[in-house]
């Protein structure tokens, strides 16, 4: 299959220019021309154009080609991308100024065929080569990302069969969790704190809010009786040993991510209380993490409508019931009054992946 040609932009106010610059490229390039800034910036972030190289002309009216490149280097979406600039000015300032502005290089007036068509087809080369070295960064950076989450869910699933739970309560906390953030985001109260593109991460780190109960001694993890004052005390501190542990694996990794930090945040603080008197450090209202917040609620439930050794089973209803008691105290009211338009995926979600 033939690969399909780069793409370039060229940006002059002259006609002619354009005119023969498109002759020297056409045949190994596509072509796309704006005569202006504006036009450049409609094509760059309107028409959502990416060409391989920017070819600019410096003297234009209005938006000079610095302008241009200044604007491009300052969004991520363009930064990258190799700019060569036009000119027919002669001037070592002028040519320095560029470079340090982020110019690629430059191409004289009058045009040369044979320089032209050279300092293209490097930079193209070479943004070839850049384009290839970051897609293999990411793939690599991914392959990691998934080893350590598996680790992790197993390591929770683990901690869920030693609790006497089922490796299903961690299957539906981020069914749960997906169900309440999917509503959440269509909410004007939450857009601003939950972004559409690091839910995916929310909702897996989800499943590694109790792996701090590694610490917690079996006598008291498994023990079928009412924890005494002294007990709860040391099961209080599964938060905080959860979050020493996606502290302890961050560490360990040379860029930090949005699953981490949800994980940390989850791990922490899905104990806190909307009233401020949860643990571990009493935090209040929007102090607490949105992250937590939310696997607070799907915790509960999930802890309601299963049975324990120390407890039956509360109906679906009943539970939400006894959620929405907690509404403004236990609980973000926010979250809470979002319940009903996920209650019957909840329900759905609870019959389907039964203990």
């Amino acid at each position: 299959m033939q690969q399909e040609k780069d793409l370039i932009l060229i940006v002059d106010d002259i006609e002619i220019n354009r005119m023969i610059l498109r002759e020297i490229l056409e045949n190994d390039y596509r072509i796309i021309e704006a005569s202006n800034g504006a036009e450049t910036f409609k094509m760059l972030y309107e028409d959502n154009a990416f060409p391989t190289i920017v070819l600019l002309d410096i003297m234009m009216p209005d938006i000079d080609g610095f302008q241009v490149l200044e604007r491009m280097k300052s969004d991520s979406k363009t930064k990258n991308i190799p700019v060569l600039f036009i000119t027919a000015a002669d001037s070592d300032e002028t040519e320095s100024r560029g470079l340090t502005a982020g110019a690629a290089d430059y191409i004289t007036k009058p045009f040369n065929f044979d320089v032209v068509k050279a300092r293209v087809d490097i930079h193209v080369n070479l943004a070839r080569y850049q384009h290839g070295l970051e897609r293999l960064v990411e793939i690599k950076a991914a392959e990691v990302t998934r080893t350590y989450e598996q680790t992790l869910e197993v390591l929770a699933t683990i901690i869920e069969y030693r609790s006497l739970e089922s490796g299903a309560h961690i299957k539906r906390t981020t069914l749960l969790t997906e169900a309440l953030v999917t509503k959440m985001l269509s909410s004007s109260r939450f857009r601003p704190v939950l972004m559409a593109e690091n839910i995916h991460s929310l909702i897996k780190a989800s499943a590694l809010h109790d792996i701090g109960k590694i610490s917690i001694s079996d006598s008291i993890l498994l023990k079928p009786s009412k924890l005494t004052t002294d007990e709860f005390e040391v099961i209080k501190t599964h938060t905080s040993v959860g979050n020493d542990i996606i502290d302890s694996i961050a560490a360990t990794l040379p860029d930090s991510n949005m699953y981490l930090k949800y994980a940390k945040d989850i791990c922490h603080f899905h104990h806190e209380r909307w009233d401020g008197n949860g643990y571990p450090r009493r935090l209040e209202g929007d102090e607490i993490p949105i992250a937590a917040r939310i696997v607070s609620v799907v915790d509960v439930y999930d802890a309601l409508v299963s049975q324990r050794c120390y407890k039956e089973a509360y109906s679906h209803e009943s539970s939400l019931e006894i959620i929405n008691e907690g509404r403004g105290t236990q609980f973000d009211p926010s979250v809470i009054d979002l319940l009903p338009e996920v209650s019957d995926t909840f329900k759905w979600i609870e019959e389907n992946y039964k203990d």
